[in-house]
């Protein structure tokens, strides 16, 4: 039996950091929705061959740290019995370190996809509670829905903001999110706003509290920013290095798309509150 479905990336459509827990953690407040563009991974199920395996190993990803092989050895366990063997496939589109959430995504698609597969029965607090020990944004995915997200963004709740088009630039440069959080010049200090507010008014009263940071220490990402802000607001999602930035109609953001600087990649897709992968599920029951 074979499964293929979808990963969707994800976009921080703000992202504000109000203080810092004692374990070094950071507490946020952010505002998560899908996009209907992503990776795409297909599950073989393989009962004469036990284990995981990639049909192909990621270049320059070890085993121990691939999140689609750690999500479903950690399924494995808490099942606590021989399952069928599995060879995952995956369509890489998104890039790496690119603050979209590729690998929290190839994670959760992964739970659900042997959730089903293995017919566990699990349901979704389960497993975004897995997720959750996989990585912070690996439970967003896991739920579906766009959310308002606090804690470390694993404290969720369901928001519908308009599902508009976005322009997505990948600037050449990879960031360390490690080093972006540990930077002394980051605002950590962000006042807290309720759940309702996040949601209404001026988009521009909110913002990505790593942006300044980002900007001082990859010039590549400024000028991408300077580039993009000139046809409306422009914003980083995550710690970077994709910044984003949104328009009412298709045809908009593809004006915008044909006309970016040489040299960047990155993609036209539609902001979507329920993710494409359950939309995909749905379809199986």
């Amino acid at each position: 039996m074979t499964l293929t479905l979808p990963a969707p990336a994800k976009l921080n459509l703000f992202l504000h950091i109000v203080g810092r827990r004692p374990d070094g953690y950071h507490e946020l407040q952010t505002l998560f929705q899908f996009l209907d563009y992503g990776d795409e991974l297909t599950f073989t199920l393989t009962p004469g061959h036990a284990g995981v395996r990639l049909a192909t190993p990621m270049p320059g990803v070890p085993d121990d740290d691939n999140l689609i092989l750690r999500a479903a050895r950690a399924l494995e366990t808490r099942a606590g019995r021989r399952l069928p063997g599995v060879t995952i496939a995956i369509d890489k589109r998104l890039p790496m370190g690119g603050g979209l959430g590729g690998g929290s995504s190839d994670a959760a698609t992964t739970l659900l996809a042997l959730n089903h597969l293995w017919r566990l029965g699990l349901d979704l607090d389960t497993l975004a509670g897995i997720g959750l020990g996989l990585g912070a944004d690996v439970p967003v995915f896991v739920h579906g829905q766009a959310a308002f997200g606090e804690g470390v963004g694993e404290r969720l709740t369901p928001a519908h903001p308009p599902e508009d088009w976005f322009v997505v630039l990948k600037p050449d440069c990879h960031i360390n999110t490690g080093k972006i959080f540990s930077e002394e010049g980051l605002t950590r200090d962000t006042p807290k706003i309720k759940i309702a507010p996040a949601f209404e008014g001026d988009a521009s009263r909110y913002r990505n509290d790593c942006e300044d940071v980002v900007r001082k220490l990859y010039p590549e990402v400024n000028q991408s920013l300077e580039w993009l802000s000139q046809f409306g607001p422009a914003r980083l999602t995550g710690t970077g290095a994709c910044i984003f930035g949104r328009f009412p109609t298709e045809s908009a953001a593809r004006i915008i798309w044909e006309s970016k600087p040489s040299g960047i990649t990155g993609f036209v897709a539609k902001g979507v509150n329920l993710s494409p992968l359950h939309k995909k599920l749905t379809e199986l029951e």
